[in-house]
């Protein structure tokens, strides 16, 4: 085919995909992209899962490297515990390791804990519970300093900020926030919104400098990706825990909070774009919330509680250790731990997640959710998906799954390296899973439309051609296609005998009725034996063998279908009669006419209709051999070719002849049966009586043969060879009269087809 032809070829086939794969595909895409902005119960959690799955792979690749930062972690570990009593502490002993960290000189020392209870061993408590039974001893109690007043006061003298949990609980505590915050822009509508809160005693809360939310919100499979920086209560602006101690470090007195239109960024309005604490500015997602970017567990980060109150460390390593840094405390102790799931831990600290988000704020370290990632994700789901959906049909499966697979790479890759050099987090799920998409909707559909193609070529053909044909042409409808190849063949025409005269007694429904009835159980005959039914012609079947596949022994089949078809002719005619809704006509006798040769076979015929065809001289051959059988009275007769190749079968030279429209001779023979008639001693004996009256008959040796005849005549009557004898003798008669003279060949020059 020309180059022109080919590129013809691939826009039909390209044109068909775009009606029955592409467009499907392609609005399956488009559905996807939607998908992305409106979210979907069930199906946009999942995507959005897989996307935070690959920015937890990411942090367990390239974890942030700890950088040394103003901010440490005094941890209440189960040293601390053996040495100082079981958890509550008394409030003096936190007003004390409170009082050590300021005399350090810590920033800020900011609490993990909510002292949301009154102290059960501060004197005041006792002194109740002493009332009634040592009414002496409650007076001597109330006397004492109070525990709570003692650690109230460490904590007026000191930077301190204490936690709250917010909580949508009724009747919970109204929080009313130390630092002023201030927003730049609309409200931000976005940020969580709780009704109260789980609060620490008044008289602690008033003597903090600062109060912060410990609530960390994680996302759907319970991990904290991200660190809530400002949350709300009834509508009023709350900081974390991590903000406010940065932000008491820092002695400022506001947070500013940036919003999408008080920046001009895009983004719906009320939507959190920023927040600035002093010189630190924190870049957020809409929410107000910080993406965490963790480190690995770093010791250098905690120094456990015991060390400080127990004076392990001198004044200069204290100095070292906390001096101008953000403290702060919480607990490791078994039994007293608020463990959460991150990306790098499925236990971490609850106090980790505020020290690492200080560290991240205070040296810079973001990652960030660009205002332009979504739209890069669409235009990426897109372009990856509809250029995929688009050139699937010239592809094919297999070089568009590798397509797809180097896009998916190259996607991930991306994102991967967005992450590494810029702190970008763009997620490649939403294209990828457009690849996906794409590619197994419009393979989906390519298979099943190349499915209905099989089962339209099933329905089409297997009535007319041989069923490994009808599979093969089916496995690769390209087959069917104009040309065709040269082969070794054998092959059969089947004529019904007297047929004209058989349809004049008959009318046209009675005569496709008896030809249904005949040709049913030939062609059945002739597709068990493994040949290829070409055509109908009428009455007259063409068929052959060793094509469309190989068949090493088809001659040898061939005469077996041959010598089948007369049995199942013989009890055609045994039965048929006896049926009163068909017309058969008595007793029907066909002739066969077999030849072998070179042949060539394929998809004949036009552009518009092809026929899987043969053509050549062996096939003109066969035709004329099978129209000798009428001439010779008998049933089956075969090429010399054919009769050469199978020589255990019991046949016998009928003559040699000059058939119409060809002017080589042929020999012609008749085959009587298979190789077990073969071998029996009356066969023998009579082909040996027979190959010497041809002799004598060739050798012109006219009294000799003539003998011959006579004496086989009965014999061959028996072999069905009647006519075949009486032709000789006609012919030897007439020789005698008037002899052919020595240029005679003995070749016979037939009359008809």
């Amino acid at each position: 085919m020309d180059r022109v032809g080919k590129v013809r070829e691939i826009i039909i086939v390209w044109s068909r995909q775009v009606r029955l794969a592409v467009l499907p595909g392609a609005a399956v895409i488009i559905v996807i992209a939607i998908f992305q902005t409106a979210p979907v119960p069930f199906l946009s959690p999942v995507i959005e899962r897989l996307g935070f799955m690959v920015f937890d792979t990411y942090q367990r690749l390239y974890p942030r490297p700890y950088e040394e930062a103003p901010v440490r972690v005094v941890d209440i570990d189960d040293e601390t515990i053996r040495r100082y009593g079981q958890w509550p502490w008394p409030r003096t002993d936190l007003a004390r390791l409170t009082a050590v960290l300021g005399e350090a000189g810590a920033a800020a020392i900011a609490y993990d804990v909510v002292f949301s209870e009154s102290d059960r061993t501060s004197p005041r408590e006792l002194a109740r519970r002493f009332a009634q039974s040592d009414p002496e001893a409650a007076r001597a109690l109330a006397r004492l300093p109070d525990n709570n007043t003692q650690f109230a006061g460490a904590l007026r003298a000191s930077p301190s900020v204490l936690g709250f949990f917010l909580s949508n609980r009724p009747g919970a505590t109204r929080i009313s926030p130390r630092a002023g915050m201030v927003v730049l822009g609309s409200p931000p509508d976005e940020v969580p919104d709780f009704a109260g809160a789980v609060a620490p005693q008044r008289e602690l809360r008033e003597a903090a400098a600062g109060l912060g939310s410990l609530s960390l919100v994680p996302d759907q499979d319970s991990i904290i990706r991200r660190a809530p920086l400002i949350q709300r209560q009834g509508g009023q602006l709350l900081p974390s825990l991590s903000l406010e101690a940065i932000r008491v470090a820092f002695q400022t007195e506001s947070v500013r909070v940036r919003t999408t239109d008080g920046s001009g960024e895009g983004g719906a309005p009320g939507e959190v774009v920023a927040l600035k604490v002093g010189d630190i500015e924190v870049p957020t997602d809409a929410q107000g919330q910080l993406w965490m970017h963790y480190t690995r567990d770093e010791p250098g980060r905690v120094v456990p509680a015991w060390k400080v109150l127990s004076g392990a460390l001198d004044a200069t390593a204290m100095e070292a250790a906390f001096n101008g840094r953000i403290v702060f405390i919480g607990t490791s102790a078994i039994g007293l731990r608020d463990l959460r799931s991150t990306p790098l831990n499925p236990a971490e600290l609850g106090i980790m997640v505020h020290a690492e988000a200080a560290e991240q704020m205070i040296l810079g370290h973001f990652l960030l959710r660009p205002d332009w990632a979504l739209g890069l994700e669409r235009s990426l789901l897109l372009v990856a998906g509809l250029g995929l959906v688009l050139l699937l049909p010239w592809l094919g499966a297999v070089w568009g799954a590798v397509l797809g697979l180097a896009v998916t790479a190259l996607l991930v890759g991306a994102s991967l390296y967005a992450f590494l050099d810029r702190g970008y987090l763009l997620d490649p799920t939403w294209p990828i899973l457009a690849i996906v998409a794409g590619y197994l909707v419009v393979t989906v559909l390519t298979f099943y439309r190349e499915e209905r193609q099989r089962a339209h070529i099933h329905r089409a053909f297997d009535r007319y051609l041989a069923p490994e044909l009808v599979r093969r042409i089916a496995a690769d409808p390209r087959q069917l296609k104009l040309g065709g190849e040269e082969r070794d063949m054998t092959v059969l025409f089947c004529d019904i005998r007297s047929f004209s005269s058989i349809s004049e007694g008959m009318a046209p429904e009675q005569i496709i009725e008896f030809l249904i009835a005949f040709l049913t159980p030939m062609t059945d005959t002739l597709i068990a034996s493994g040949a290829t039914i070409d055509k109908y012609i009428g009455d007259a079947i063409l068929a052959f063998w060793n094509a469309p596949l190989d068949d090493a022994e088809h001659e040898v089949h061939a005469l077996r279908a041959a010598l089948a078809m007369m049995r199942a002719l013989d009890e055609l005619n045994a039965t048929m009669p006896a049926r009163a809704d068909l017309a058969w006509p008595g007793q029907v006798r066909i002739g066969v006419g077999l030849n072998s040769g070179r042949c060539c076979v394929g998809n004949m015929g036009s552009r518009q209709r092809l026929s899987y065809s043969l053509i050549g001289d062996t096939v003109n051959l066969a035709s004329r051999i099978e129209g000798l059988t009428k001439f010779y009275g008998v049933d089956v007769a075969i090429g010399r070719a054919l009769a050469a190749a199978a020589p255990t079968f019991a046949t016998l030279e009928l003559d040699q002849v000059r058939v119409v429209g060809r002017d080589a001779p042929e020999s012609v023979h008749v085959l009587l049966g298979d190789e077990e008639l073969a071998r029996e001693a009356r066969f023998t004996e009579f082909a040996k009586a027979h190959a010497a009256m041809l002799a004598a008959y060739r050798g012109q040796d006219w009294k000799r043969a003539q003998e011959l005849l006579h004496g086989q005549a009965g014999a061959a009557a028996g072999w069905g060879l009647g006519r075949l004898y009486q032709i000789y003798s006609e012919r030897i008669a007439r020789f005698r009269e008037a002899p052919p003279g020595p240029g005679w060949d003995g070749i016979y020059s037939a009359q008809s087809k």
